[in-house]
């Protein structure tokens, strides 16, 4: 068991002869009661201190445990994100290459109508050019025949017979 103040205090020493000097045993032994009793409160306040930190130590490897779960939890999320974000940028490549193909469908048919009916216009215009050309032929053939001389004398019969 350890020693005490108490026990250096209630310590009692024998004389002999030519022994030593009782008070300054007396004194050395009062200085090691005092000496020693601040030891020991200097002890117990370290322990505290000692405890104290412990506890402070503990506290900070639990927040360090919850921090590195925190970080791993984050990097998952983080990595989980990037991945979702990635298909999505996926499906909306695909879904824009569907539509710009048929887009360009639909552009190559209306371009395809499109020449067909610009097909069908110049047969038209060749139909009514010819249709017109055959029109303007007969009506210069009229015109050099001399049927518009009969005309004219049918004209003229006409405003004499109505002058009458």
């Amino acid at each position: 068991m350890p020693l005490t103040p108490l026990d250096i205090h209630n310590k009692e020493f024998s004389t002999g002869f030519r022994g030593y000097n009782i008070d300054e045993v007396n004194e050395f032994l009062d200085q090691v009661i005092k000496d020693f009793e601040l030891l020991i409160k200097e002890k117990k306040e370290l322990e505290e201190r000692v405890a104290m930190l412990n506890e402070r130590v503990e506290h900070y490897k639990s927040l360090e445990e919850n921090l590195s779960k925190s970080i791993l939890v984050a990097q998952e999320t983080a990595e989980d994100v990037k991945s979702n974000a990635r298909k999505e940028a996926q499906l909306i490549l695909k879904e824009a290459e569907k539509n710009a193909d048929r887009i360009v469908n639909e552009a190559l048919a209306k371009s395809r109508k499109i020449a067909i009916e610009i097909e069908e216009l110049k047969k038209r215009a060749s139909v009514y050019r010819m249709r017109f050309r055959t029109l303007l032929e007969a009506q210069l053939e009229m015109l050099e025949n001399g049927a518009w001389d009969d005309l004219e004398q049918a004209d003229s019969t006409t405003s004499a017979l109505l002058a009458e």
